[in-house]
This record gives C-alpha cells, sequence and structure tokens, in this order.
C-alpha cells in the first residue's frame, strides 16, 4: 500500500482511499429506516481498514457516517484519516457547530481528521463558517478544513479568509475523462501544499465500457493484467503527487481489486497515451 502525505497535513494517508457516497436512492431509503445492503457495505469498509486503506470520506449528506461509527470503533482511531463534510444549509455558525456534533455523534468518535464544506453557499458569510471551523480546531472537534466543489475562485476567497489555519484539501470530480477543465484547481493545490479529493474517479464507471478497453489494453501491454478501473485510479495518483483518489467502497471485491493493485504507477508516456485518446 502506498502512503503519501495529505495536503499541507502532518497524516500520511493511503493515496487511495474509500467513498462512501452510494446513491439517491440509499439516501432516501434510510430516512424510512432502510439501509439496503448494509453487512455488504460494512464488509467493503472493513476490509479495506484490514489491507491498510485508512482514508474514509463521507458527508452528512450520504446517510453513512453510523455505518463507518460502528466499523471504526474496532479499530485505532488515531490510524485512521476520517473525513466528513457539512451540508450547505448548515454553514452559519450555529448551525456549523451542531452539524460537527452531530456528525461526531454518528460517526462514534471524538474528532474527524477533515471537516468539509460540501457545496458553497452564497447566502452565508464564508468568512464567518471559515472562523467557527477554525475555533472547532481550537477545540479539538477537528484537525483540518477542506472544501468541496468550490471553483478555483472561492478556493482563493477561503484561504484567505482563514486567519490562524490553511484549507488542507479541496474535493473535486476528478478522473480520466474529466480532467481539463479542472486544470487550474490542481495547479493551484500543488502550488499552495493541497490535497486534491478525487471524487468519481472512474468517471461514473465510464472506464469499464467497452469502447474504451483497446487504450487500456496498450497500457496493459507493460503494465500486466490490471483492470481498466484500476488503470484509471494509477492515472490519478501517477499524474499529481497530491491527488487522492475516492472510490465508492461498496463491496468488499472491488476494495480488494483496489488493494491488490494500489501501488501501481504509470509512466509518462503512459499517461500521455491516455490523455491523447481520452
Amino acid at each position: 500500500m502506498m502512503y503519501k502525505e495529505f495536503g499541507n497535513s502532518s497524516f500520511k494517508t493511503s493515496a487511495i482511499g474509500m467513498g462512501t457516497y452510494y446513491d439517491v436512492r440509499w439516501i432516501f431509503k434510510t430516512y424510512l429506516g432502510i439501509y439496503s445492503g448494509k453487512e455488504q457495505k460494512v464488509d467493503a469498509i472493513k476490509s479495506g481498514i484490514d489491507n491498510g486503506i485508512n482514508l474514509i470520506d463521507t458527508a452528512e449528506l450520504y446517510r453513512t457516517e453510523k455505518i463507518i461509527g460502528s466499523v471504526i470503533k474496532q479499530y485505532k482511531r488515531d490510524e485512521l484519516f476520517l473525513a466528513t463534510k457539512v451540508f450547505p444549509t448548515h454553514l452559519s455558525p450555529k448551525s456549523l457547530e451542531k452539524a460537527l456534533d452531530r456528525s461526531l455523534k454518528s460517526l462514534d468518535t471524538n474528532y474527524v481528521d477533515l471537516y468539509q464544506i460540501h457545496f458553497p453557499n452564497p447566502t452565508i458569510d464564508l468568512k464567518k463558517t471559515l472562523r467557527t471551523m477554525e475555533k472547532m480546531i481550537d477545540m479539538g472537534k477537528m484537525k483540518y478544513i477542506g472544501l468541496s466543489n468550490f471553483n478555483l475562485n472561492l478556493i482563493k476567497r477561503a484561504q484567505n479568509a482563514l486567519s490562524k489555519y490553511e484549507i488542507t484539501s479541496v474535493q473535486i470530480n476528478y478522473n480520466i475523462f474529466h480532467r481539463k477543465n479542472q486544470r487550474g484547481i490542481i495547479d493551484y493545490c500543488e502550488k499552495n501544499h493541497i490535497a486534491v479529493m478525487a471524487y468519481f474517479p472512474l468517471g461514473h464507471g465510464k472506464v469499464t465500457q467497452p469502447q474504451y478497453n483497446k487504450y487500456f489494453d496498450h497500457i496493459r501491454k507493460t503494465v500486466g493484467d490490471v483492470p481498466n478501473a484500476n488503470i484509471a485510479l494509477a492515472y490519478l495518483v501517477s499524474k499529481h503527487h497530491n491527488a487522492f483518489p475516492i472510490p465508492r467502497a461498496s463491496n468488499r471485491e472491488h476494495v480488494m481489486q483496489n488493494v491488490k493493485f494500489s501501488d501501481l504507477l504509470l509512466k509518462d508516456e503512459e499517461m500521455k497515451y491516455l490523455e491523447n485518446r481520452l
């Protein structure tokens, strides 16, 4: 398992993490008390941790915090890097503190390593939100501040609004198919030692579509029998030292596949080949 320092933190996380957004149907069903395939999801997350994946991402929106909480209590908390997100309607100071307390209760932990603003909310003062997050760091409830779905200008605004701490990570939709319009954000993050958490790193499963097999087959000539998905993950990890893809951890088989090929790195010519064709 490959480990890298996560942004400007001092924590080394697995280069590939586990995401726990399942789908909209899952979210709606949980409000009815239905947790479809819960055992399978628990098994997937446990398998990842048991095999060295220590970066886990969730959000209050996903309705998976309690599942993660039930799993992580079986492990040493300080060996895991736990990231969650706050919903954009909960960004006022009082709502933010209450939201974090709810997440901590659901996760059954005293702190989260990374607390992220899930989406920007132009109706709430970003500076007040971030200053409240700094206060919660001082209270020991969170360690690092992250942003999700922010454009470059908003990321810069957020960075400038902080008085004591820095932005540690930015989470964006980033994969081999969806990369060109993210270039500005990635360049900025690299320059400022900010981690990039790549969600949808497999392009909503696009990498497994048959029409792209011939391109991945070309890469397999040198890397061996590696699935398309893991070549796509390796592309992100190889391309940027600060990129941390978080593929969905929905079943044990996929998680173990990610573990098996977690150390794969692509050469420059292999990455350029994919970039010129995808």
